[in-house]
């Protein structure tokens, strides 16, 4: 089974400006993106982007780089161009990496195309991780997913799902504590060129402009998205400041 591997790059960040090209112990995010997607088993690495500097950066570090038009919605109409560009039959898989997870363990791609490519009938796959901190399953920048009996996604959301009838949402958290079983959905999507290709030429979902979540869109035309239990931890992606500074830390704390 072969699969393609594309990093959205975009320069701007609404919540962390240059977000991609922040140093982290010596090299940027984005660097080190790669070089965890390079581990994989991806038969090519492409780093999508419509700025020259992020361009630049990526092909002094040794990367693959292509350049989109600007203005594209999300990560998803990015990649649906690259996939345009390299003329990618309908059935080929991509995996979309996201350009701030520099932590991402390479099993976990292979594990999400493996998983599309064996369950035809999804168009999407994606993973999750249980919630073990109550402060993740409140916090709406942690996004939720709950599945079916069979690991098909039924809903996802930033509120805290599911929620435990007897509780009112003035509980406090260590009333919780325990009390709760959520799963955090993994920013990591495998999808079929064609399902890609359809959802590009379809109208945002209502929901998907409530919760801000492009997932929705597939789910709202009737797209199963497969979501497995990732085969290891998945540390947290870089959406904030804090954020940066922790994997910092942490990038401090392996090379010493």
């Amino acid at each position: 089974m072969e699969f393609t591997v594309v990093i959205p790059a975009r320069y701007g960040s609404s919540r962390l400006p240059n977000k991609v090209l922040c140093d982290l112990s010596g090299k940027t995010m984005l660097q080190r993106v790669w070089e965890q997607a390079e581990k994989s088993n991806a038969r090519r690495i492409i780093i999508a982007t419509d700025d020259e500097r992020v361009e630049s950066v990526a092909r002094e570090f040794g990367g693959e780089v292509r350049m989109t038009k600007i203005g594209h919605q999300s990560g998803s109409d990015r990649i649906n161009e690259i996939a345009g560009q390299l003329l990618l039959d309908d059935t080929e898989i991509i995996v979309n990496v996201q350009g701030d997870e520099p932590l991402i363990p390479p099993d976990i791609i292979n594990q999400v195309a493996n998983n599309l490519d064996i369950n035809p009938v999804a168009g999407v796959a994606t993973l999750s991780v249980p919630i073990v901190e109550i402060d993740d399953f409140l916090n709406p920048n942690v996004v939720k997913v709950v599945v079916d009996d069979e690991s098909f996604a039924l809903f996802f959301s930033r509120a805290p799902i599911p929620w435990p009838r007897n509780f009112g949402f003035s509980s406090t958290k260590s009333l919780c504590n325990g009390l709760v079983e959520g799963s955090r959905h993994v920013g990591l999507y495998a999808y079929r060129v064609s399902t890609l290709r359809r959802f590009v030429n379809q109208q945002q979902s209502k929901l998907e402009k409530i919760e801000r979540l492009e997932q929705l869109r597939f789910m709202a035309h009737g797209v199963k998205i497969h979501v497995e239990k990732a085969c290891c931890d998945v540390p947290h992606g870089v959406d904030t400041k804090e954020d940066l500074l922790k994997i910092n830390e942490s990038f401090k704390n392996l090379s010493t």
